[in-house]
Parts: structure tokens; sequence; C-alpha cells
């Protein structure tokens, strides 16, 4: 039986968000189709990609492109940094260009974004983060959210002293992930020890990590003591999982190849054919690896490698067609 509770509106300062699972910020697969489609199916809030904060001053391509919104909202924009000035001057470009809320990256455990000191490196010196927090909230008149891990590694779980810290200096919603930065996406999320930084703070918290069914949504909300649930990795290859969790209905077999072809297409739009081929190919694998994991090894190669749009659409159908494991699946789903 579903909660109640994950079907509850909620606010985020002044912003109303619809219900209580939020689809992650995920750098590379949150672009603006993935979230386009989360949106449709009933996700309660989409977040950016993470924008790197200095790029997006100095107006590069990408920043900009990770920053579109397309009329989406609420629009919540991401940032990450390791500079207080930065951090404000891109908040301030963020709000200008219809951000409703602005979340401050402190959880990303990639060694190219910790190597510049900014996501999940930001825990080991809080002192130097709470100034990028107050830069954040100071230079804008929305709400501002973090992002983080429990810690470092297992003998640095400061986030309770973080995330306390951070409510008093005007941060408006926290979001834990069940993990230190050393251990990545290896081993399970501590559910139970988010529940440190529920006694520490009062604004609302969002427990995140290894989340893929109602179940597991229900269930580290109750352990963590957390408001909201936030889905990552379990919405790969199912933009619309987020919206299941939160009550609205599962996708029967032809609206899930469908929606397959119709992210496909968003893509080639979004990035133009060349490149938006590139970059659906990950999206297309999840949907095979999902819905079709008998596909031959052939078609699967001709899906992943081939530079022809039409030809990539064609062989991507006709898998998802015939794959009885597709309608095994939705099957089961009811």
């Amino acid at each position: 039986m579903l909660s109640s509770k994950l079907a509850a509106p909620f606010f985020i300062g002044p912003v109303s968000i619809r219900n209580r699972v939020i689809l992650a910020p995920m750098s590379g697969v949150t672009d603006l189709p993935f979230r386009q489609l989360a949106l449709r199916y009933g996700a309660g809030l989409v977040v950016t990609e993470m924008v790197a904060s200095r790029e997006l001053v100095q107006d590069t391509a990408e920043s900009w492109a990770r920053l579109r919104s397309a009329g989406l909202k609420p629009h919540m924009v991401q940032l990450a940094g390791r500079e207080a000035y930065w951090m404000a001057e891109a908040a301030k470009i963020a709000a200008d260009n219809g951000a409703d809320i602005i979340d401050i990256n402190m959880g990303c455990p990639a060694k190219k974004v910790i190597g510049g000191y900014s996501g999940s490196a930001l825990m080991r010196d809080p002192d130097h983060a709470l100034t990028l927090i107050e830069a954040t909230v100071g230079a804008v008149n929305i709400p501002v959210t973090l992002k983080m891990r429990l810690g470092w590694d297992e003998n640095s779980i400061n986030a309770p002293h973080i995330a306390r810290r951070a409510e008093e200096a005007g941060i408006q919603l926290v979001t834990i992930h069940g993990r230190t930065r050393m251990q990545f996406y290896e081993g399970r999320a501590d559910w139970d020890a988010i529940h440190a930084v529920r006694d520490v703070v009062s604004i609302p918290l969002v427990a995140n990590g290894d989340v893929e069914t109602i179940e597991d949504a229900e269930e580290i909300l109750r352990r963590s003591g957390a408001d909201v649930v936030m889905i990552g990795r379990g919405c790969q290859g199912r933009p619309w999982h987020a919206g299941v969790l939160a009550g609205h209905r599962e996708p029967g077999r032809q609206e899930i190849i469908e929606v397959a072809l119709e992210h496909y297409r968003m893509m080639l739009e979004f990035y133009g054919e060349a490149v938006g081929i590139r970059h659906a190919r990950k999206h297309l694998a999840w949907y095979l690896d999902r819905y079709a994991p008998a596909t031959s090894g052939a078609d699967k190669a001709k899906i992943m490698t081939s530079k022809e749009s039409g030809e990539v659409a064609a062989s991507f159908h006709a898998a998802l067609q015939t794959s009885a494991d597709l309608a095994q699946c939705v099957q089961e789903a009811a």
C-alpha cells in the first residue's frame, strides 16, 4: 500500500512541490529531455544536471544547456563550485533566468569534481563550505537547498554538523545521500545514519540512496526520519518511475515503447543528430537492460554503434517490440 506521505505536497520555502518524490540530479543523465518526461509522468520535482558555477558565469555553452528549463516548473538548478564569488554570481544568473530554487552540490564523488575541491570535497572543510552557502543564500531571493553525503569517509561523518550550520545560514532543505564520498556507490546506503541529520534540523529533509521500489521509498522515510525521498539510478531506463513512487500509474507495454522512442527523438532534437545519437546510447542501453535483456549482441551493437538515427530507432523499436521480457515486466507491474 502506497504511503499517503509520498503523494502529499510540501514546501521548499514558499515554493509548493506537488509530491514527495524528487528525481535526483545526475550528470549526463537528467538533461532537459529526461526531466521533461519525469515531470510529465508525475515526479514531484526534477533537478538540473550539475552546473559548474564558474563556467556559467563565463558563459560556456554546456552550462547554459544544462540551465535550460523549457518552461518546467518549479525549476530547480544545481550549482557546483569551490569559491563563494562564482557560486553567488552563478546563483544570480540562474535566478534571473527562471530558477525557482538553487541547490548546492556538496555530494558529487567524481574524481574530476573533487579534484577541483568541489562536490563532496567541500565536506572536508566545513568552514569553507559555509562561506559558499552564505554567499549563495545572500545572492538571491529564492530558496537555496543543499545536497551532500554522510561525510568524506567513515571517520568523518559530519553531515549533521554541516546541516545544522547550513540551516542557520538560511538553507531551506537538505538532501543526504546515505553513503560517504569514499564509498562512491558501493555497498548499501545507510538509511539509518541519515536520522542523525533529522535530529538537528527542522527544515525539510530528503533521503537518497538505493531507492528502487515503493517499499524502499517508504522504508527510507521511516528509518531516516526524512520528509521526502530522492531517487536517482532507479529511474535510469524508466523516466516515469519517480511518478510511480508518488502514486501515478505504471505505463503499459506499448506506452513504454512509445516513451522510449519519444525520449530518443527528444534527445536528437535537443542536442542535434550527431551529438544526440552519442548521448542517447546510455539511455537506450538502460531501456534494453530493463525491458529487452535478451536482445542479441549483433542487434545491440547496431543500436550502440550506428551513426544513422533512423537505423538506431528502427533497431531499438524492434528489440523492444519483440521482447518477451517487456511483456513479463508489464504483467508483474500490473
